[in-house]
């Protein structure tokens, strides 16, 4: 008798403490509603008082004059270099390399950015931190990628037939009238593929980006950490005026 009461103790404490859990809850519907922000939008004052200070001062802070440029720089005025293209190579070549070679004892050797990559035309008169914003407002940042000499090759084959004005420093190249490759200079020398190269470019550009293919044969890779423009803003802060144009870096013999 003794042992029927304890087993039915144990059946009646078991279903009690069964009965005080929790339901388990499944996710099985997801609404969602677009909210569109337009002009029909109105503000609210609480919070367009909190923000307005902040705003202000970024925006002053964006607008200050950092340097002027004399004329319009933009990527759309020469087939195979531009004044736009090559002012954002060389301020890569000047301000990163101080950075790159503190950290490694090496120069960097030439640079190489995409066309695509600037995104607004510099226009005449003051240069400002929103400038820089404007003709880079992406996150990328400088990376120094080593090549040997042959994939240098590959990439100058890539420019010749790539039919866009890619930004480089540091390098020149000469085709023909069969656009074929006639010379290449690096830092003023004659190129030797025989050697390895240091080339300052972009992080989305070494993982392929704007079909760069030659990339993924790099022997070694350093992130400087350094957004290309911060390098655009620093540069500006030293310059006091802005000057670039279509030169000769890279051309067709007539």
């Amino acid at each position: 008798m003794n042992l029927k009461i304890q087993q039915f103790v144990i059946i009646v404490t078991l279903l009690i403490f069964s009965s005080c859990k929790e339901p388990s809850t499944i996710l099985s519907k997801i609404n969602a509603k677009q909210v569109p922000i337009d002009s029909t939008f109105i503000e609210v004052d609480s919070i367009e008082k909190f923000v307005a200070p902040y705003r202000n001062r970024v925006n002053q802070v964006l607008d200050s004059a950092l340097a002027y440029a004399p004329a319009v720089l933009t990527k759309e005025d020469g087939k195979y270099n531009t004044s736009a293209g090559n002012l954002m190579a060389d301020i890569v070549l000047k301000e990163a390399n101080p950075i790159y070679k503190s950290r490694t004892g090496k120069d960097i050797d030439f640079v190489l950015l995409n066309h695509g990559g600037i995104r607004s035309a510099i226009s005449k008169g003051n240069v400002s931190a929103r400038t820089a914003y404007e003709v880079m407002p992406f996150e990328n940042s400088v990376v120094v990628v080593e090549l040997s000499g042959k994939s240098v090759l590959k990439m100058v084959e890539f420019l010749i037939h790539s039919n866009r004005a890619h930004p480089i420093a540091g390098m020149q190249i000469v085709i023909n009238k069969k656009d074929e490759l006639q010379s290449i200079k690096i830092q003023g020398k004659v190129f030797d593929e025989k050697r390895n190269y240091y080339v300052a470019t972009s992080n989305y550009l070494v993982t392929g980006g704007d079909n760069m293919g030659f990339f993924k044969n790099m022997i070694d890779a350093t992130d400087t950490d350094y957004l290309i423009r911060n390098a655009m803003i620093d540069h500006f802060k030293k310059a006091d005026t802005i000057h670039a144009e279509v030169d000769n870096r890279f051309y067709k013999i007539n």
